[in-house]
């Protein structure tokens, strides 16, 4: 028997979402699992091929492990086929993904002994990031919180959009990345997020383009990051000059979401246009929003 599990990309700290906002994007990652005599084979195909580990340091494999382990079994002789289309450090979830894949597919060969709140508990207690596990796992826009050691997840309603995904070729490691933000923030700042987070949400669930022009705007860690990707604040202006309504760093970067209702391949056009000028290649994705979530059949 062989099973297929699809996880789709997200994009995490959703503009003033910082840490708890994120949104699945129709762009998916595919795990094919096929029965083995014995031992382990894992191939894989397209972002990433060459660089992900095809041994039992795999992200994916690691993720399988732990949870055959938990269940008191040892992982079978398998084949792993990992099919990648989510670039890896894109700022776009693909570590995210891979982790998730593979809990979902020992999960189902284990016979489910898990829940999804339970796969999902397990997932961020490996990647460290509920808001892009929750939207990877569930779908749509989400809004994920911790009450201790209490995951809170709600699924928020979110208008059938489009959204406009640039990525320069640009290496920006999550830790460098966080490791730009201040200890402390002015309570102005604090008090600014705060009031976006709500008109985002908003504006999102209405399609309300207009009001995403002000909701995307974030004080807490967007000002901080821009200045290490070259062309990235030239980049959010030439966006908007095109069309864009929101703009936003997509997880920690460096890739860039953008939201508008028409003139897509214009806007990423102008963002590319603007990363060349700074020296750098980049590519760009025309993407809706995915409902589904992760798959496994």
């Amino acid at each position: 028997m062989q099973l297929t599990v699809t996880v789709p990309a997200t994009s995490a700290n959703l503009g003033p979402g910082f840490d708890c906002l994120g949104l699945a994007l129709a762009l998916y990652n595919t795990l094919e699992v096929s029965p083995r005599e014995e031992g382990l084979l894992v191939t894989v195909e397209g972002e990433g091929q060459g660089l992900i580990a095809g041994d039992l340091s795999n992200m994916m494999v690691q993720a399988m492990q732990r949870l055959f382990t938990h269940a008191g079994h040892s992982l079978p002789g398998l084949h792993l086929r990992q099919i990648n289309r989510i670039p890896i450090g894109s700022g776009l979830g693909s570590s995210a993904a891979a982790t998730l894949a593979g809990l979902l597919a020992a999960n189902r060969l284990l016979h489910e002994p898990l829940s999804p709140e339970q796969l999902l508990d397990m997932a961020v207690a490996i990647e460290g990031h509920p808001d892009n596990m929750a939207p990877a796992l569930y779908g749509g826009l989400i809004l994920a919180n911790r009450e201790g050691e209490q995951l809170l997840v709600e699924r928020l309603p979110v208008a059938d959009m489009r959204v406009i995904v640039v990525l320069p070729h640009f290496a920006l490691p999550t830790a460098e990345a966080r490791a730009v933000l201040p200890p402390h923030v002015p309570f102005a700042d604090a008090v600014f997020n705060l009031g976006r987070v709500g008109l985002l949400v908003r504006s999102l669930g209405e399609g309300n383009y207009e009001q995403l022009a002000t909701a995307m705007h974030d004080r807490l860690h967007q000002p901080y990051r821009l200045s290490l990707i070259p062309g990235m604040q030239t980049a959010f202006e030439a966006a908007r000059a095109a069309g864009a309504r929101g703009v936003a760093l997509s997880g920690a970067g460096p890739g860039v979401i953008a939201f508008a209702p028409t003139a897509h391949e214009i806007i990423a056009a102008a963002m590319q246009h603007t990363f060349a000028k700074a020296g750098l290649e980049s590519r760009s994705w025309i993407l809706r929003i995915d409902r589904e979530g992760s798959q496994v059949s």
